[in-house]
């Protein structure tokens, strides 16, 4: 039956790929403190820093990019919307009245005092990352790599589309830059803060979700190669701001392009109705099951504790046979009384955990001392990326920060799908992954470390 253009529109509003899309746009604006590495040469001369003034600086950016737990709790207590406007405050308050103290329009404080407005600046990025990541885990429960490796990308290329848009502006003061970091991620963040929401994605489940995914990979591979392609063309050639302009109004055309995905399947489907969605199963049924046999979710409980460990490293194909046939076995079994079902004493991987359920598993320290090792020193770079390439004879250090964030979207939107490859195709463990990425970063970093000819571009790349 066909839907009215109400019931469309209800369902365009309800559509878990527009929440998705929403979340991709604020992500865009989760990654400013990328560009610390180009706002910390006009905090250094305008308030007469030294290098390690300017290191306290950077460390104080990186605790509010990493103290994440405070924007956690509130996700839990407070609706989406309510920590990402949180998220929008504190990063206006804490970068505007950083621009207010450089441009002179507000008293010098101690360093003390701008290393907590740089934190509380910085510390917003938490709150978009943690409503953005939970509404699309939530949302997509079965595509939660490919996801998170999307929204992380678009965190990782927010300092590159900002510089454009800053090049655009083309301001004679260096601070505005700092102006908007301050002013840029509200002006995005508080009209889109409402779409961000769960919205029973795992009842949204159509046969086109496949190609929807390819669909916004291919956007975001085109949105990368355009944004290196147009930063080259703007270091190497001299162009006029006409022509600036047109570049900036594409990208943001590429920009709104995902959100063809919401409108087809809610205005343009054959059937928007329940029989063109499906809801997908734990755990695959098996033909020959009594249809009026349900399966409690103590049962699947049990499938999990008392399946042998190597069922996990057989092929998908079998290892959903051996789970199905160990599950039909503990029903009969239940049934007959032979054995007794005891209560669940906590979440399963893959389901949803609390803060406090997940600071006693060892999945979550396994991957808290991974990233707190492996990334020190990849932020360690960033915020020092301007230093080091003024450093190299380099005068526009804007190219480098647009680089690195470019090659870390790319970095992050291939991570979450090949880990996604790797977990359900291979069964390996996502840590895996995270090795073979740090040791890749490992040698960028050598590369800095000897200044080579060309080492900035490689260092940047890898």
């Amino acid at each position: 039956m066909a839907l009215t253009t109400r019931e469309k529109f209800v369902s365009f509003i309800n559509n878990r790929w527009l929440v998705f899309v929403a979340a991709m746009w604020i992500q865009s604006c989760a990654g400013i403190g990328y560009l610390f590495g180009s706002i910390s040469p006009v905090i250094k001369s305008s308030l007469n820093y030294n290098q390690k003034e300017l290191a306290r600086l950077g460390v104080a950016k990186d605790l509010g990019d990493s103290v994440g737990f405070i924007a956690g709790y509130l996700s839990e207590m407070l609706p989406l919307w309510a920590a990402l406007l949180v998220g929008a405050v504190q990063n206006l308050v804490g970068y505007g009245w950083v621009w207010l103290i450089v441009t002179g329009r507000a008293p010098i404080l101690p360093l003390w005092a701008m290393c907590i407005l740089i934190f509380v600046g910085n510390n917003g990025e938490t709150y978009f990352n943690t409503a953005s990541l939970v509404s699309g885990v939530q949302n997509f429960p079965k595509s939660r790599g490919p996801v998170v490796g999307i929204l992380k990308g678009f965190a990782g290329l927010g300092g590159a589309m900002l510089s454009q848009i800053y090049t655009v502006i083309n301001s004679p003061e260096p601070a505005s830059l700092i102006f908007m970091v301050a002013v840029a991620p509200a002006v995005v963040v508080i009209p889109l803060m409402f779409f961000i929401r769960p919205v029973g994605g795992h009842r949204q489940i159509r046969p086109s979700d496949g190609a929807s995914f390819t669909f916004i990979y291919g956007v975001c591979i085109l949105l990368a190669v355009y944004l290196m392609a147009v930063m080259l063309i703007e270091d190497l050639v001299v162009v006029s701001h006409n022509v600036i302009t047109t570049f900036t109004i594409v990208l943001f055309f590429i920009l709104l392009t995902p959100v063809l995905i919401p409108i087809m399947t809610s205005f343009f489907s054959d059937s928007n109705g329940p029989a063109d969605t499906v809801e997908e199963p734990l755990v695959a049924k098996r033909e020959d099951q009594d249809p009026g046999l349900q399966t409690p979710d103590l049962i699947l409980s049990e499938v999990e504790d008392e399946k042998p460990r190597d069922v996990d490293l057989l092929p998908a194909s079998e290892r959903h046979k051996r789970i199905a046939h160990l599950q039909a076995q503990l029903m009969q079994a239940a049934a007959e009384g032979a054995v007794r079902v005891k209560g669940r004493r906590g979440p399963h991987r893959g389901e949803d955990f609390t803060l406090t359920q997940a600071l006693v598993k060892a999945d979550f320290w396994l991957i808290f001392f991974s990233l707190l090792l492996g990334g020190g020193s990849g932020l360690t770079v960033i915020d020092n990326l301007g230093q080091m390439s003024q450093s190299l004879g380099y005068d526009n250090t804007h190219v480098f920060v647009s680089m690195i964030s470019i090659w870390n979207f790319l970095g992050r939107i291939s991570g979450g799908y090949f880990s996604e490859l790797v977990v359900r195709d291979y069964a390996y463990p996502r840590p895996v992954a995270l090795a073979v990425a740090q040791m890749v970063m490992a040698v960028g970093h050598v590369c800095f470390a000897f200044g080579w000819p060309g080492a900035m571009y490689i260092g940047t790349l890898l």
